[in-house]
């Protein structure tokens, strides 16, 4: 039984889809007061934290929508907004690793397991950027600044972390402006007067033409489906 921490963008299908099992086993232990798993630490650790894993679940929703799979099982627990686990089984990098390891010579995820910490960074910067510009820029000078094959397991908890605050409208907007930028000319830019857009269809835009362009930066970026989850309506 897992329920991973990092981004479901780095997970193949066959892990996609059964992570989104498991959390539906979670939640039924949780909200039916199951005995089956109930002394799991993966279920432990979720108890008491019904927003987030409602949160968890939309953002697994968004990751297989891209992906042509459609959910229509909403999570209704509610229980402690904004409150998320405080302990890992496995902290952030040594997810990665995990992921490594047991991906070796199989499919990959969409965004590809980062081979050192300037990788990790350009596929997280833009949702650090929705959150927090001052962070983002300070993050920005601590990554470029770590050596090779240099241990940064303390800087990917605190991005990972960051992904579970909520952005503000104007920082989904500012961050998903800077995406637009890989997948649409200055011209179309001007065509299309995307400032008079909603931030969910210049997203959705933003998704069709990275993926109609094969533009792997934006594919590779964590944005790409996360801010979805945040956006009204």
């Amino acid at each position: 039984m897992r329920i991973w921490d990092i981004h479901p963008g780095y997970l193949n299908r066959q892990s996609l889809l059964g992570e989104h099992r498991e959390l539906h086993g979670i939640v039924s232990i949780i909200a039916n007061n199951k005995k089956g798993y109930s002394k799991h630490p993966e279920t432990l650790r979720w108890v008491n934290r019904g927003w987030a894993l409602k949160q968890r679940h939309r953002l697994l929703a968004a990751e297989m929508s891209l992906r042509g799979y459609h959910d229509r099982s909403p999570v209704s627990l509610r229980s402690n907004k904004e409150l998320w686990p405080e302990t890992y089984i496995d902290e952030p990098f040594t997810q990665f690793q995990l992921l490594a390891s047991k991906y070796h010579n199989r499919e990959p995820g969409r965004i590809p397991l980062p081979d050192n910490a300037q990788q990790f960074w350009s596929q997280h910067k833009y949702s650090v950027l929705a959150r927090n510009e001052s962070l983002y820029r300070k993050l920005g000078r601590d990554f470029a600044a770590i050596r090779p094959r240099e241990n940064y397991s303390a800087l990917a908890t605190t991005v990972t972390e960051q992904l579970r605050i909520s952005p503000t409208p104007g920082g989904i907007n500012n961050a998903l402006l800077h995406m637009w930028g890989y997948v649409s000319d200055a011209a179309a830019s001007k065509k299309n007067k995307i400032e008079t857009w909603s931030s969910r269809r210049l997203l959705k835009t933003i998704q069709q033409n990275s993926l109609l362009q094969k533009q792997n930066y934006i594919i590779s970026s964590t944005a790409l489906t996360e801010l979805e989850i945040w956006i009204p309506g």
